[in-house]
Parts: structure tokens; C-alpha cells; sequence
């Protein structure tokens, strides 16, 4: 039985096991099984690995993208040119990485925006792992970005800064949020946007899928954006990952 599984924490939130479940069962796949694996500190990969000798692929989620890297024998080239790793191939014993998010955020975004006209400027909230994936998109598809962060490195805006810099926020059609903020169960929370600035010809991609409208998304709803959260592009890495891991 080949084993798969994802890992990070916490894992609560995550469709990643009911995914591959119903991925499994709607195409006959009978020598796979798929689970969540929730580590408290990336240190305690290394015995996850041990005690799963079976395991031939993971899934890589909040916080470890970047720290499991550090884990393994060989990286993709798009993944090292990102710097984040989605997801691990398991090969006699070796640990390869790849980055699948960007496969799914590309596609996803595109069809988001679908006939109008690609946004030059974005807004990147929040500078982790997914966010370099986020990035390396926008740099493909020639969109002008700004991070965002609550601890800005000096090429970046904090979330009060922006507050000043209207013409930053305002000249942003597109907005992505990569942080954690609004994810179940703390459905509450999001950025902290000047919302009030915001226009209907604004684009609102959530990297967030669960809930399905988070509120980063009710606010872009609440001013007549178009909104979009990331199940779909959860699907697509998804996809990809279990590509790389039958190649």
C-alpha cells in the first residue's frame, strides 16, 4: 500500500485527506491511502519519515514550505527559484521537492480574471511560503507586485504604512491574500486593509479555502469586487502533486 500524506500544522482546517479520499474512491485507486500528519515543530519530520516507511509522497502546508527544505536531497529548479516546497516525492530512500502551488495558483488565477484585462499592480499579503510562489507568478505573468506584512523586510509595506500610502492601495487591482488570517476556525480574523478604499473593479484571490467566503472575501463582496478563495487552486497543486508522484 503506497502511503501519501500531508504535513504542517495545525492541520484542523485542511481538505487535503477528504481530497485524495474521494480522489481515490471515484477512480478505483485501491494501493493508496492518504493522511494528515500534524507536527508541532518541523524537527519531528525526520521520525515521521522513520516510523512511515511506507510513505512515497507529502504534502507540505503552513509553516514548514520553506524550513523542510532544509530536509532534502534534491529541489526542483521552479521550486529553489521560489524557495518553498509544496510537495515531496519519496524515492529509494531520497527526498525530492517541488512546488506545485505556483502550477495551481497560475491556473487558477488566470481563469479568475478570464477576459479582462490582466491587473498590472498586486498587493501581496503576508511573506511566507505560498506567497513565494505567489510571487514568482506574478512575475511570469508581468503584474507589478507590493508585499505586505505585519514585520516588513525594507522592500516591504507594513499594514499601517499602507494606511497612508493610498495611491499604493488604490492602484492595486488585484489583492492575494496568502496568510493564514480567516481560516476556520478563527473565521473572524483577516488583513487589516483600508476596505472603505476598495472599488468594483478590484480583483480579491484568497488563498484561503476553508471557509469557502472568508471575510477578506465578504468585504470584497460587501464593495462589489470580484472575489475568488483557493480551493481551486487546492484542487490544481493537488493535481500536480499526484502527477509528480506517478512519474
Amino acid at each position: 500500500m503506497r502511503a501519501f500524506g500531508l504535513i504542517g500544522y495545525p492541520l484542523s482546517h485542511s481538505f487535503s485527506e477528504k481530497y485524495f479520499a474521494r480522489k481515490f474512491e471515484n477512480e478505483g485507486i485501491s494501493d493508496a491511502i492518504y493522511r494528515a500528519h500534524p507536527l508541532e515543530s518541523i524537527d519531528q519530520f525526520p521520525a515521521l519519515l522513520k516510523a512511515h516507511p511506507n510513505l512515497v509522497g507529502l504534502n507540505v502546508t503552513i509553516p514548514y514550505k520553506v524550513e523542510v527544505m532544509d530536509f532534502l536531497d534534491e529541489v526542483d529548479t521552479v521550486a529553489f527559484e521560489i524557495g518553498a516546497v509544496n510537495t515531496i516525492k519519496i524515492h529509494n530512500g531520497h527526498l525530492f521537492g517541488y512546488n506545485t502551488d505556483y502550477y495551481g495558483f497560475k491556473e487558477s488565477l488566470v481563469k479568475f480574471i478570464g477576459p479582462n484585462p490582466m491587473p498590472e499592480k498586486a498587493l501581496i499579503l503576508g511573506t511566507g511560503g505560498a506567497s513565494r510562489a505567489v510571487e514568482h507568478v506574478l512575475k511570469d505573468l508581468g503584474i507589478e507586485f507590493q508585499f505586505i506584512s505585519r514585520t516588513p523586510a525594507p522592500d516591504q509595506l507594513s499594514y499601517k504604512e499602507l494606511k497612508t500610502r493610498k495611491t499604493v492601495f488604490e492602484t492595486a487591482k488585484l489583492i492575494i491574500n496568502t496568510t493564514p488570517l480567516g481560516t476556520h476556525p478563527n473565521t473572524v480574523e483577516l488583513p487589516d486593509l483600508p476596505y472603505e478604499y476598495l472599488t468594483q473593479d478590484r480583483f480579491l484571490f484568497d488563498l484561503v479555502y476553508n471557509p469557502l467566503i472568508t471575510s477578506f472575501m465578504q468585504k470584497g463582496i460587501d464593495a462589489g469586487c470580484w472575489v475568488k478563495n483557493g480551493l481551486e487552486m487546492l484542487h490544481g497543486q493537488a493535481e500536480k502533486a499526484w502527477e509528480i508522484w506517478n512519474q
